[in-house]
């Protein structure tokens, strides 16, 4: 049973490695919202998924190689309502339930997946320059273009990276 143990724990470190390298070689800023895990697991639907998961090793992981290669790297707060503000006027809306998935503004009517909404949020609240750009703030600092050796495999990203 030990080795079955060590090997699962195994699999799943090499599978972190691997992602968290992947992340950072393909991304210039990496912002993760701090999440209440120990809440999270007390819903007994969810919790032996949200254990098996590995997150805090995956953070320190992703802290630890941005460093490493000069990548931006944010966690927000758990506080901030990032899939209850509206990533397109900025309207807070409420509370929402899980099993919410898509919800329109009633604000400005735009009608958002949940998680796509909030991940803008995340990138505004964490402070990255095209996403506050692109609504309307000025632009913090240069655009950085990554080396060829980091930059996307598809060739089509490449081409993009060079004359965008």
């Amino acid at each position: 049973m030990a080795k079955l143990h060590a090997r699962i724990k195994d699999t799943r470190t090499d599978f972190l490695h691997k992602l968290s390298t992947r992340m950072i070689r393909e991304n210039q800023a990496v912002i993760l919202e701090d999440l209440n895990v120990s809440g999270l697991v007390r819903n007994r639907k969810l919790s032996r998924a949200i254990s098996d998961l590995g997150w805090r090793q995956f953070r320190t992981l992703l802290e630890g190689k941005a460093e490493k290669y000069g990548r931006e790297f944010c966690v927000i707060s758990r506080w901030e309502p990032t899939s209850q503000t509206c990533s397109c006027c900025g309207f807070r809306g409420g509370k929402l339930d899980l099993s919410v998935r898509e919800w329109t503004c009633l604000n400005c009517e735009a009608i958002h997946d949940r998680d796509v909404n909030a991940a803008v949020n995340i990138q505004v609240a964490g402070g990255h320059p095209e996403t506050v750009n692109g609504r309307g703030g000025e632009r913090k600092s240069a655009a950085q273009v990554a080396a060829s050796s980091e930059a996307s495999t598809r060739q089509e990203f490449k081409q993009l990276s060079l004359f965008g």
